[in-house]
């Protein structure tokens, strides 16, 4: 079984799962601790951080984080999934739009909003998953989710057999870009669809870092998670009773913190509590 702990930025192909692409890390690393941060459609590609090993118990911390696309919008036609891969459940005439319309439609989805998730999404209701149950011909209702559009830029407008609306969408973590393209489509009276997806960035983790799937290079866990949590560096006391379970003085920032040990590996995860820092996660070198 592989012993390093890290993490490997995969750049991700069209028509894979990222549960495919967990399993051919397993296989490529020998070990079956391995998760992934943060779903991305088969359709998609780009960015899809990969935590082996101890890496796996800070992968709640990235998904969390910020996440950017590059995406295209067709508008004038909508389809069931709200993505070029369902069926179209309606097309109507586009060719009376501006670009001004477009612009001033776009406005109204930066900052903070209720989103309604694509109703083919991973969201689970009564314990299935949407996606599961729309496939099931069955009506799926989802609530709204909060979601924020911190930039949300044009990048070209693109007219020819279709309307196409190429965007740089800076957001939340949950947000749905599919949900964008529908809403967008929604609020110009034509419908629309997302017909391309691509993640540039996940937390503090890009594009420039990421590699195919048999040759991305494993990021050290310390080097790594210290972009993504405060650090604390510890001393060799310290680290002794946290293995043992005890709490040690508390650190300076409240939330979840890095503990690294004197030989520079990921010791433990701490959280302040009753004026204490205590290890919610401990690892041994």
């Amino acid at each position: 079984m592989s012993k390093e702990h890290g993490f490997l930025v995969i750049d991700k192909p069209a028509g894979m799962t990222s549960h495919d692409v967990v399993a051919q890390v397993r296989k490529r690393l020998g070990t079956k601790q391995v998760g992934h941060a943060g779903t991305l459609d088969p359709m998609a590609t780009g960015v899809l951080v990969v935590g082996i090993n101890n890496a796996t118990k800070f992968l709640q911390y990235i998904v969390t984080g910020r996440k950017r696309y590059n995406a295209v919008i067709r508008l004038g036609i909508s389809t069931v999934t709200d993505d070029k891969e369902g069926d179209v459940i309606a097309e109507r005439d586009w060719r009376a739009l501006t670009d001004s319309d477009i612009e001033n439609a776009i406005d109204k989805f930066r900052g903070t909003f209720m989103q309604v998730p694509s109703s083919v999404s991973a969201k689970k209701i009564a314990g299935e998953r949407a996606y599961d149950l729309v496939r099931e011909g069955k009506e799926v209702e989802l609530a709204a989710n909060e979601v924020t559009i911190h930039e949300l830029k044009i990048l070209a407008i693109r007219r020819g057999e279709h309307l196409d609306i190429d965007v740089d969408v800076t957001c939340s973590a949950g947000t749905y870009i599919r949900a964008i393209a529908r809403d967008l489509g929604t609020a110009l009276g034509v419908g629309g669809h997302l017909i391309e997806l691509r993640r540039t960035e996940v937390a503090p983790f890009n594009l420039a870092q990421a590699g195919e799937i048999a040759s991305a290079q494993v990021l050290p866990l310390a080097d790594a998670i210290t972009k993504v949590l405060p650090k604390r560096e510890l001393g060799f006391d310290e680290v002794v009773e946290l293995r043992f379970g005890r709490r040690i003085d508390k650190s300076d920032v409240d939330g979840s913190v890095v503990g690294i040990a004197p030989d520079g590996e990921v010791a433990a995860i701490l959280e302040n509590r009753e004026g204490r820092a205590q290890p919610v996660s401990v690892f041994n070198s």
